[in-house]
């Protein structure tokens, strides 16, 4: 995002991350929906985003190779 602005310096780039979130949601079997997930505990929540991070550091990794 740009300073002052809500709105995303590239909009495609929230909807890749969107998806990318719902299906490591799915893999590691936390029910994510589009929309409100306050439903979810932090536990769920974290296990989607460490997901997340381990794949972004792993596809790092092997564009370096």
């Amino acid at each position: 995002m740009t300073k002052g602005s809500s709105q995303p310096v590239n909009p495609s780039a929230r909807e890749a991350l969107n998806r990318f979130k719902m299906e490591t949601a799915n893999e590691v079997g936390v029910n994510l929906k589009q929309g409100y997930n306050g439903d979810l505990t932090s536990r769920q929540a974290g296990s989607i985003g460490g997901e997340m991070v381990r794949k972004m550091i792993q596809a790092y990794e092997n564009s370096l190779q």
